[in-house]
């Protein structure tokens, strides 16, 4: 069976699996504990902070360890908005897109429906671009963060992050970046994001760890309180093993960068210009060349997606129709929807997403498509 859903998750890395060994066995210790097996583990875990926060290009201060992307979004969004609330004594205002991941959406409506927080999604252009004129005029007084994801789950255009964040930083506006799907992919230090949102197990380290690196500068209100664990940011007892193995999936992730996202671009090139060329009624969705290097989505318009899904496994190519998140809804992709897609062929899209080290032949994979294509159309 052929994986093509990695934006959904990754198998974990053997060396990610090794770093974090010791820490489900004998280095068992609770890294708050004043003793030495207590002390042991937070030295590890201070040791992942270092590392990681090496990748991103900012202090080990600023990394905070999560549960996951999910946790992420929400502890930045909703705690650099409920700061700035606390702080001035009103509600502000917060800026995003209408493509963003759920979490991001929905974190920003809880603060509109419970905090009274007005909320302005910037459109983006067909191909899911947001122009930093876009951002600008949606920009207010009452501002008090733009939140924007560097490259879409679902159809992999990437936003010219360094153009955003000039127009937020002389207004002193943060700016939160969720990195989820670029990691591994494209650079993470200096985007010039005052926050940065990441998962695990889009990297090669398990499912249940992620990251919010936000600069220290930048108030932020924790959503969980308790033992004041992750400098008071983030209580509850840290998930040792996990933080391990994201240090090191991401290390290695950032050290095969380069080289894998040149390699998953030309294959996914083939593998596109195979589909359009054997599929007349594929067209592909999201930038064509500003794009995640191993992520191409199509709509068919006229054909069921979830059919072709279907008809795919059969032929041993696993693949999704978007975000995982919002599997077996029966709604159309909000994501292209917002791009202008018409929401009877929203519903006909399927995502194929290459991991980094895939390195076979995309032909006979466009060939399962078209055959699948077909398969449903003659029924």
């Amino acid at each position: 069976m052929l994986y093509l859903d990695h934006a959904a998750s990754g198998p974990v890395r053997a060396e990610a699996r090794e770093a974090m060994s010791p820490f489900l066995g004998d280095r068992f210790g609770n890294p708050s504990s004043h003793h030495t097996i207590g002390e042991d583990v937070a030295q590890a875990l201070e040791d992942a902070r270092r590392r990681v926060a090496g990748v991103l290009g900012m202090r080990p201060g600023d990394v905070i360890f999560t549960s996951g992307a999910t946790e992420a979004n929400n502890l930045a969004i909703k705690g650099i908005a409920v700061a700035a609330l606390l702080r001035r004594g009103r509600p502000g205002h917060v800026v995003t897109t209408a493509i963003e991941h759920e979490s991001v959406l929905s974190s920003a409506e809880y603060l509109q429906r419970v905090h009274g927080v007005a909320v302005t999604h910037v459109a983006v252009d067909g191909d899911g671009l947001l122009s930093p004129t876009a951002l600008t005029d949606a920009l207010r007084d009452d501002t008090v963060l733009v939140s924007v994801g560097y490259a879409n789950n679902e159809i992999g255009t990437v936003q010219d992050a360094a153009a955003l964040t000039a127009v937020t930083a002389p207004r002193r506006i943060p700016f939160h970046l969720d990195a989820v799907q670029a990691a591994g992919w494209l650079p993470l230090a200096g985007t010039g994001a005052d926050a940065l949102s990441l998962a695990g197990h889009k990297i090669g380290a398990p499912q249940g760890i992620g990251v919010l690196a936000i600069r220290g500068r930048v108030p932020l209100e924790p959503l969980l309180h308790g033992g004041g664990q992750e400098r008071d940011r983030r209580s509850g007892t840290q998930n040792v093993a996990g933080a391990v193995g994201f240090a090191v999936a991401l290390e290695l992730a950032e050290r095969e960068r380069t080289d894998a996202a040149a390699r998953a671009t030309a294959l996914r090139d083939v593998f596109v210009r195979r589909v359009c060329e054997l599929v007349p009624e594929a067209s592909l969705t999201g930038h064509p060349t500003r794009r995640l290097p191993g992520t191409a989505s199509f709509t068919f318009a006229g054909v069921s997606g979830e059919a072709i899904l279907l008809e795919l496994e059969r032929r041993g190519v696993v693949s999704s129709s978007g975000s995982a998140c919002a599997a077996g809804s029966d709604e159309p992709s909000h994501v292209l929807v917002a791009l202008g897609v018409a929401p009877e062929v929203a519903q006909t899209s399927v995502r194929f997403s290459f991991g980094h080290h895939f390195s076979g032949d995309p032909a006979p994979i466009a060939d399962a498509v078209a055959a699948s294509v077909a398969a449903v159309r003659s029924r």
